[in-house]
């Protein structure tokens, strides 16, 4: 935070009841002389401050854990504040706001324990294993979507009707669900096993992550170590659990007609969306990643975040039209 009382001329007097008196950088800027009469007050209480001018009538506050608003910006300015020290404020100050807003979302959301069954993996499967020869058509499609090989893919030992890879849910480090992907072009392309309320990649956030980001489909999740509601939108025991996470939620809906529903479940349950502008044939996360590599998906993502419900409302509007 700007300590704004360095930036205040040495000319200065201070009152009992806590105002430094000084100059008024303000009037030139309002129509009237330059102030000589120490006419310009402010009082500041930590990281708050309150200014007003006694000769033009100029006033300006900051309340950390808010945005600068323009008068309190005009006034920094005036007083030889570096524009770039001004951003940084603004930004440690929404920051703030962030935080505290998380602090109160978990002083006040009722923990509610949650926990699924217990269930065995299908019968006659193994962990895929790059350097098995019998495994390559497998291994080249999960790199074909930007997978690494430290999640337990399985696939079947003996081959099927439909060459498949399953993938475990785990809840806690225990199975407790997965889902089939099949290889072929016929449907189904997923059978999925899954209890309700339950959101694929809880077992990948970190204890020290600050932020989890939501998607639709597990190898989207998998892409970018998120989490999947594996719907086209997120139940409300599904945002019970998010919320247990205790950080900021970022909800990134498929590029398609399917990806409004889950704006508008995002929006309900209190999440922040982000619609990054890619280009019309990257339709979800697992694209972003295969086209432009995790960091730079993650960085886009982060720079669409959005929790302004009208702005949220705009970007859908935009995303309708996109997809006609």
């Amino acid at each position: 935070m700007i300590d704004l009382l360095s930036y205040i001329p040495q000319k200065r007097k201070h009152t009992s009841s806590g105002w430094v008196s000084f100059n008024a950088p303000c009037c030139p800027h309002n129509g009237e002389s330059q102030d000589k009469r120490l006419r310009g007050g402010i009082k500041q209480q930590e990281d708050d401050w309150s200014y007003h001018c006694f000769n033009c009538g100029f006033t300006a506050s900051f309340i950390a854990g808010r945005s600068v608003t323009y008068k309190a910006k005009k006034l920094l300015e005036w007083l030889g504040v570096d524009p770039t020290d001004i951003e940084r404020l603004n930004l440690e100050s929404l920051k703030r706001k962030s935080l505290l807003d998380l602090t109160t979302e978990r002083n006040t959301i009722k923990q509610k324990h949650i926990e699924f069954d217990e269930v065995e993996i299908p019968a006659g499967v193994e962990r895929i294993d790059e350097n098995n020869k019998e495994h390559f058509r497998y291994t080249e499609y999960l790199k074909s979507r930007g997978m690494v090989f430290g999640y337990p893919f399985l696939v079947d030992k003996k081959r099927g009707p439909r060459d498949r890879i399953v993938v475990p849910y785990t809840y806690k480090h225990r199975i407790v669900g997965h889902t089939s992907r099949f290889l072929d072009s016929r449907t189904p392309k997923f059978i999925n096993s899954q209890q309700p309320g339950y959101v694929f990649g809880y077992d990948l956030q970190k204890s020290d992550w600050t932020t989890a980001i939501v998607v639709e489909g597990i190898f989207d999740a998998l892409s970018i170590s998120g989490l999947a509601s594996m719907h086209e939108t997120i139940s409300k025991d599904q945002a019970q659990l998010l919320k247990q996470l205790q950080r900021r939620i970022i909800v990134v809906p498929d590029q398609d007609r399917a990806g409004l529903s889950m704006i508008d479940a995002a929006v309900e349950h209190k999440f922040e969306v982000s619609i990054p502008e890619w280009p019309e044939d990257v339709k979800d996360v697992n694209d972003a990643v295969v086209r432009f590599g995790v960091a730079e998906t993650l960085k886009q993502i982060h720079n669409s975040a959005e929790h302004n419900k009208i702005k949220i409302e705009m970007a859908k509007k935009k995303l309708m039209r996109s997809i006609g």
